[in-house]
């Protein structure tokens, strides 16, 4: 059983491991390995779930029986909590949310004193510590969540402006705020960089994160940018770590069309280093294509903003993210930070004096990705019938295209990825994958 995936430890609020006793157990094994003997200070802070007060209070009462002290940020984005810690010069900041998923799920994602994402093997002793312990039917009383400090959003509110190269004086934006964490930040940010903000799925309630809004249904996004006359649109998920854009006509672009603006700009600039762009393993090919036809350097690594990370730092490059629009931008934050993405896309819009969709001229070439929830994850090379469909898929494609299935780091989801030259062609192999991976596995377990 694997506890943490590719974005921290997730599962239903109130069922282990984010049962209360597990929580409070696992917020004081990190207080203890993180303190060693000495107070040691912890961001804690998370999104508008309405299992969310009750496991930060939880995880803020373990901290402390560890030898922590809690600086809590209240209702604030993950990338945010990762700023405080590197601002406050913390220990460690924990996120509590999760992401994309519905409100039912919750999560935690640590952050170390450099404001990335925990080692995996520091995740693995805490893993082994809540295995040992199991699930619990008694905790100890929750006391209420600890009242949140204003000023530690408004310092991260400070960080973002302070990242931006000019002023967004008078720049139209629409902002879908997804109901999450962004919801006051996002337009606060904004503003305070001087664009003129339309705000929508700004009204929480606990129960409509992510719900038909936001990242992962930015359809109403695009509509309402083209309708409204903005200069472009960005939708964020739960906790704001992504940000899909659509331009002034309403076209969606996802985080390859992101990562082609910005490291043309940045080439330009003399920002970019020879390290060139990490993308991932789902990234389109013709991002790939369209770099090296600008002398740019790409690489590819596994999916996760960690993975990002690591062959950014291999490569030396600067500039990496996901099609799903989780962007690093190395120079200005060591977090994927959905809002420090859209007021860096904005300004290179704005100082360019041309339209968005005269900058994303990237072509991709025909891809399709489908997510099937399966009851188990069984090893795909070992499962014959998505072997023998995998086999003929790539026959079909030969080098024109390509085929690739991996499990969600986070949910049990199979994804399957079809990219090739002919969009019929992409769909009919993508149908066929699809059928063949609910028949082997979308049964009971």
């Amino acid at each position: 059983m694997k506890l943490f995936g590719t974005d921290g430890l997730r599962a239903k609020a109130g069922e282990f491991p984010l049962d209360p006793a597990s929580v409070r157990l696992l917020g004081r094994e990190l207080g203890k390995r993180l303190s060693g003997g000495r107070p040691a200070r912890v961001v804690v802070g998370g999104d508008t779930r309405e299992s969310t007060p009750r496991i930060v209070a939880d995880i803020a009462a373990g901290l402390a029986e560890g030898g922590c002290n809690v600086a809590p940020a209240g209702i604030i984005t993950t990338p945010g909590v990762a700023e405080l810690v590197l601002e406050l010069g913390a220990a460690a900041g924990v996120a509590i949310s999760a992401s994309h998923n519905p409100y039912e799920d919750n999560g935690i994602k640590i952050f170390g004193p450099d404001g990335r994402k925990w080692p995996d093997e520091d995740e693995e002793f805490l893993e082994g510590r809540l295995l040992e312990a199991g699930p619990q039917s008694v905790a100890a009383p929750t006391p209420a969540p600890p009242d949140p400090d204003p000023g530690l959003v408004a310092t991260y509110v400070s960080r973002l402006k302070a990242s931006l190269p000019e002023s967004l004086d008078g720049f139209p934006v629409l902002l879908d705020l997804g109901n999450g964490a962004a919801f006051q930040i996002g337009p606060r940010a904004f503003r305070r960089a001087g664009a003129r903000v339309t705000a929508i799925h700004d009204a929480p309630d606990g129960r409509n994160i992510n719900l038909a809004c936001g990242a992962l249904h930015p359809e109403g996004m695009a509509r309402a940018t083209r309708d409204s006359g903005v200069a472009l649109g960005v939708a964020f998920d739960g906790d704001a770590d992504r940000s899909i854009f659509a331009d002034e006509t309403g076209r969606i672009l996802d985080g390859d069309d992101v990562l082609w603006i910005i490291a043309r700009d940045w080439k330009q600039r003399g920002i970019l280093t020879p390290g060139g762009v990490v993308g991932t393993v789902m990234s389109n090919f013709g991002l790939e294509a369209a770099l090296a036809r600008e002398g740019i350097a790409f690489r590819r690594s596994a999916v996760g903003d960690r993975n990002v990370a690591r062959v950014m730092d291999e490569a030396e490059a600067v500039l990496g993210g996901e099609t799903s629009g989780h962007v690093l931008l190395a120079p200005l934050s060591p977090a994927g930070d959905g809002i420090l993405t859209a007021l860096i896309v904005s300004t290179i819009v704005r100082s360019s004096g041309r339209k968005l969709s005269e900058l994303a001229t990237l072509e991709k070439m025909p891809q399709t990705l489908r997510n099937v929830r399966v009851a188990r994850r069984a090893p795909i090379e070992e499962t014959e019938p998505i072997l023998r469909a995998v086999g003929r898929a790539e026959e079909t494609l030969r080098t024109r295209g390509r085929v690739f299935l991996r499990y969600s780091g986070t949910e049990l989801l199979l994804r399957i990825l079809v990219e090739g030259p002919e969009a019929g062609e992409v769909k009919a192999i993508a149908d066929e994958l699809e059928a063949t991976v609910r028949a082997a596995l979308a049964g009971s377990s």
